[in-house]
Formats: C-alpha cells, structure tokens, sequence
C-alpha cells in the first residue's frame, strides 16, 4: 500500500469530517470570491467603450433632497453643477430645512442655470418625508433618465453623469453605481469603515452584472422616470421608514433591464463621515429595510457568512486536534487551505480596492473579515431598536 493510501486508510471518522468540512467551506468560499466579489474588477478590466457623440447622450435630471443640510450643498453643489455634459438639469428638493438651505439654493440658482429647487411642505408626514421629496423631485423632472445622489455626496470627476448617458444609451432601465466614503485618515476605525463599504457593495454589484440585481444605493444611482410611474412609484412601500432607494430598486430591478457603472469617473464620494456615530447611522438605514428584500439574490450572501465562521471554526478545530493528536498532516492540510483561501480573498479585495477606494490591505483583512458580519448583526438590532422606537 503506497503512502498516500496508507494514510488516508488510517483516518479516523472524525478527522474525515473535520477535514471535509473544512474542504467543503473552502469551495463555498471559493465560489464566493471567485465567482461573486471578483465580478466588479473583472467587468470594469474588460470593459472597451467608444465615447458616443453628444447628440447621441440622453437628456438627465439629477435629483437630490436635502434636509438642514446647507452647508452640504454649499460644498458639493458645484461639483454636480459643472459637470462635463451637454443635457442635464439639477433639481433640489428642500425637505423642511430650518438652516440657510432656501438661501443656499437660491444663490446657486443666481450662477447656475441649470438648477432648479422645489421644496416639501411643513405638514408632510415624517415617516414618508423622503419619499415624498423623492416623488416631487421626479414630477418636477424635465428628462425621463433620473440620476440620484444626496446633499451630503459630489462626483468623484467632471464626468459622472456621462458614465451614465452612456450606460443608459445601451437600452437600461435601472444603472447602479458606487459610493465611496471620504472618510478622515486620523479616524481610528477608517480602513474598517471602506473595507466594510467594499464589500456592501461588491454583492450587490456583482449580482448585478450577473443579471441578477437586488439593491442599489441612493448616493449614486440611476433609473427612468417611466419606469417610477410604471410601479405606481413608492405606493408598495409607503408604510416602511426608508427603502427609497435599496428596497425600491429590490421591487423594480429584472435581469434585462439593470446596468452598472464602474469607472473612476462613475463614482460619488460621500464627505461628513468622521466618527463611528455618523457610520453607523448611514449603514443602519439598510440593514433595516434589508430584512424586506425578495428574491434568493437578497440572501444569498447569508450562505458567505456561515460558511466563513464554520470554515474558522473547523479551522481552529484541526489546528487543535493536528497539535494534540498529533495528526501533522491534518494540521498541514488545515494551514494549507487558510493560506490559499487568504492570498485568493487578498487578491481579489485588493484588485476591487484599487479600482475603488485605492488602498490595500494586508494582514488585517482577517480580523475585518471576522468581524464584518458580526458588526452588520449588531448595527441591524440598533437599527430595528430605533424603528421601533418611532
């Protein structure tokens, strides 16, 4: 009997279930990053467009709302309003500011022609405040094509808004795009904090260009403004605080009419992000109305987690045995697929960060992996704690 057989023959039940638990959790794993998060670098390597003529890009609305934000807009503004496109209108809805906004929008409105401002009434409901904001925006729209940001966000270049012509000229409905967070370097938690960003949006994304959207995010999105209508626009989720953007795209989004943009020059950035506080309450937003997602794409990456904590966990346990035992093979067998699993998820987060936040990562992308999940669990009970609440 050769060595090979001879050792596999002496194997216990128990260490063939530990070590085919942890191979099986490998290829989950595997399929994830390989198949899943590598899909937004892959896409954006691969893709050659020839810039279309500028009578051939679509007339765009971009619609923003804004709520005791004027310092916000005052910054970012000029960023949207300069931009490099031939069709474009810029519309800010007011939502009951009690700042300097009204004074804000009406100096902008002064230099810049192609803005326009509405505002929502004092009475509006607060739970749909949003929502109503949203709508308003829409209807005051002069372009079918809407593009979506917030006060609190800018274009990362002069050519956000053609990334979007151009996708939208293919025949999309729906173009999802990335937001990135301009987060302070002497912020303690900040490599965290994008990496956490990151990987938000690599499942959605890549899910996306599968043809298979569940989400989008509405600091830098796009869709038209027959297809609102067509859904009798945010009537199916009146009675759910937020969901304008995630869980609305959710409901429209279908395989064939969904796009992605992801350029350098398709990107938003969102500022004001200095503490752990502000973080939070952007991320719990959707953590909250995540729980009302359809579709097995939704939840697909719950299958990411669980066999992530039960590859560790069989991890540690053949580490373990292979020293007790000993078993020195079972402990190599162990070290081995941790380290290939680890240089697969360095490559693939890596590649994604440069095209995205431009930053790499090394060894602490373990721990941020550990705790990622955890992290979502813990934000998405403050979340439900705070609904509850209202």
């Amino acid at each position: 009997m050769n060595a090979p057989m001879f050792f596999f023959s002496t194997l216990s039940l128990f260490e063939w279930t530990l070590g085919g638990t942890l191979l099986l959790c490998f290829l989950v794993q595997l399929f994830f990053y390989l198949f899943l998060y590598r899909k937004p670098y892959a896409y954006e390597r691969k893709r050659n467009e020839t810039p279309l003529p500028e009578e051939d890009l679509p007339g765009i609305s971009v619609i923003i709302t804004s709520k005791n934000n004027s310092e916000e807009l005052k910054r970012n503004l000029p960023f949207i309003l300069e931009q490099d496109y031939p069709h474009f209108e810029v519309i800010v809805v007011n939502s009951g500011s009690t700042d300097e906004t009204d004074m804000v929008l009406k100096a902008a409105e002064i230099k810049y022609p192609r803005l326009y401002h509405t505002f929502v009434p004092a009475e509006a409901d607060s739970i749909n405040e949003k929502k109503l904001a949203l709508t308003l925006g829409i209807k005051a729209a002069k372009y079918d094509l809407l593009l979506f940001t917030e006060s609190f966000c800018k274009p990362c270049t002069t050519q956000w808004i053609k990334t979007y012509g151009t996708e939208f000229a293919k025949g999309r409905d729906i173009v999802l795009g990335f937001n990135r967070i301009g987060i302070s370097k002497n912020v303690s938690s900040r490599k965290f904090i994008l990496y956490d960003n990151l990987i938000h949006h690599l499942k959605f994304l890549s899910m996306a260009i599968l043809h298979k959207p569940f989400m989008g995010i509405g600091r830098n999105m796009a869709y038209r403004k027959e297809l609102f209508f067509a859904h009798k626009g945010y009537s199916s989720i009146l009675h759910i605080d937020g969901g304008d953007d995630d869980l609305y795209i959710n409901q429209i989004a279908r395989k064939k009419n969904t796009g992605v943009v992801l350029s350098p020059d398709s990107l938003t950035e969102t500022s004001g992000v200095n503490n752990f506080f502000i973080w939070r309450a952007l991320k719990s937003k959707h953590l909250y109305t995540k729980q009302f997602y359809k579709g097995f794409s939704a939840h697909l990456f719950g299958w990411e987690s669980f066999s992530k904590y039960l590859f560790y966990a069989t991890l540690t346990g053949c580490v373990i045995y292979g020293i007790v035992a000993p078993n020195h093979l079972l402990l190599a067998w162990a070290l081995l697929l941790f380290l290939v699993r680890y240089w697969i998820q360095l490559m693939v987060i890596n590649r994604n960060s440069r095209l995205f936040d431009g930053i790499t990562y090394h060894i602490h992308l373990i721990p941020f992996d550990l705790f990622q999940p955890f992290n979502n669990m813990r934000f998405r009970r403050y979340a439900n704690r705070r609904n509850r609440r209202r």
